[in-house]
């Protein structure tokens, strides 16, 4: 039976059927094998049932609030006012905005669609070539699932059962690591091109933006600062970034009125329930994994061939660069995490670690044609046809692969900072 059913799962790969049917119809033919679909049933019903899970919703209504409320063009003058003046400034603004907002939503396509809108406008107007304003917005948007607060690492987190907390601190200084090397190149190939320099900005200007910026840039300090603190929880954090993002679009910054509010929290609910779903099926198919002893074979094939540790991150990395070119990066860590994470405690790969790998993974899958969903959001923000936008994008694709080596094998960039705030 278990042949039939992993012979199933593929088939229903193979023809184009959504991740979560492949995997929920996969595990309820495992569990009516057994005889009994009733279990099945039990088990969505149990995972749903979680307060971390309870994250996704409000983190997904706090991207869609700060991506239309206005806070994105207050961060980009903020930005403008400070490095605007340098060799490509615009698109170092993009790179810095993007940081920050990303420190606000959790979502790299929200980031890129909130940033792109204003920005790869303005840096067309400023005679940049339009492969290398796309490229700038949509790296710098990947952001979104690195720096903390990060849906991607809740969604990780729940799947793999690890602390999410220290998943949103072991993102940090790779995001930071990323920021500099997009940063890096910008003034490089800027400088390169012969971009024209903005003018500078008098210092009572820089300082009025600055000043404007201060209740979003007060975001991530009030949420995070919050769950670090231990004054809130991971949920009750995530419920605290959504209130203020509704807060600022609302009475602050103003780019959305009362009438838009049931309309933009019933879009980021509906949005939200596809990922709980998506999740219940995922952990439900990770619990016929284990069923079918699926894992402990593939441990025990490892011990066999004395696979090294070093040798199993560079097949997976191979393995999800070539998954991320064709499946949305949520599908892809559904369907990655519940085979391999158990694989993890065996080669002493430190699931925090492979987290972060993971992530990087996902944020150049969000790059790398036919699926990448940064790629489309660009193009069409931009009016550019996709082909520019790949490859005004690879020269970062590039960047964030070395990214992604020195990651992979230097763990401490990644479980520095956790082990330091944290304790086991």
């Amino acid at each position: 039976m278990a042949a039939f059913v992993t012979l199933l799962f593929f088939a229903l790969l193979v023809i184009g059927a959504p991740i979560y049917l492949t995997m929920g119809v996969s595990a309820a033919a495992m569990f009516a094998a057994a005889g009994n679909l009733l279990p099945f049933a039990q088990k969505l019903i149990d995972e749903l049932n979680s307060v971390t899970l309870l994250a996704v919703p409000y983190f997904v209504i706090a991207a869609t609030f700060m991506e239309r409320g206005g806070v994105a063009r207050a961060l980009i003058d903020a930005a403008a006012a400070w490095v605007g003046r340098l060799p490509g400034g615009l698109g170092l603004v993009a790179v810095l905005a993007c940081t920050i907002f990303a420190a606000m939503c959790g979502s790299s396509v929200a980031t890129a669609i909130a940033m792109g809108t204003i920005l790869v406008p303005a840096m067309l107007r400023g005679g940049y070539a339009r492969g290398f304003a796309s490229g700038i917005v949509g790296a710098s948007g990947t952001l979104g699932i690195l720096i903390p607060p990060s849906l991607a690492f809740v969604v990780y987190g729940v799947l793999a059962d690890i602390s999410i907390p220290r998943l949103f601190l072991a993102g940090v200084v790779p995001g930071l690591m990323q920021a500099a090397l997009l940063a890096g190149y910008i003034l490089w190939f800027s400088r390169r091109a012969g971009y024209a320099l903005a003018a500078d900005i008098p210092t009572a200007e820089k300082l009025r933006r600055t000043w404007y910026a201060i209740p979003a840039l007060s975001v991530p300090v009030i949420v995070l600062g919050g769950l670090y603190g231990g004054i809130v929880t991971l949920t009750e954090s995530a419920a605290l970034s959504a209130v203020v993002a509704i807060a600022l679009s609302l009475f602050v910054y103003r780019g959305i009125r009362p009438v838009d509010v049931l309309p933009a929290m019933a879009g980021a609910v509906r949005n939200a329930a596809v990922i709980m779903i998506i999740i219940a099926v995922a952990l439900a198919f990770g619990h016929w994994v284990t069923e079918t002893g699926l894992t402990a074979r593939a441990v025990a094939l490892i011990k066999d061939w004395n696979v090294q540790g070093w040798q199993f991150l560079l097949a997976i990395n191979i393995l999800l660069l070539i998954l991320g070119m064709f499946l949305e990066v949520y599908s892809v860590m559904l369907l990655i995490v519940p085979v391999v994470v158990p694989m993890l405690a065996p080669l002493a790969i430190d699931p925090i670690h492979f987290g972060v790998v993971l992530t990087i993974n996902m944020e150049i899958a969000l790059l790398t044609p036919p699926v990448g969903l940064n790629l489309f959001v660009i193009a069409n923000i931009s009016r550019t046809p996709l082909a520019e936008v790949v490859r005004g994008t690879m020269p970062f694709v590039g960047l964030m692969l070395c990214l992604l080596a020195l990651i992979t094998y230097v763990p401490v960039f990644s479980t520095w900072l956790p082990g330091l705030m944290l304790a086991k």
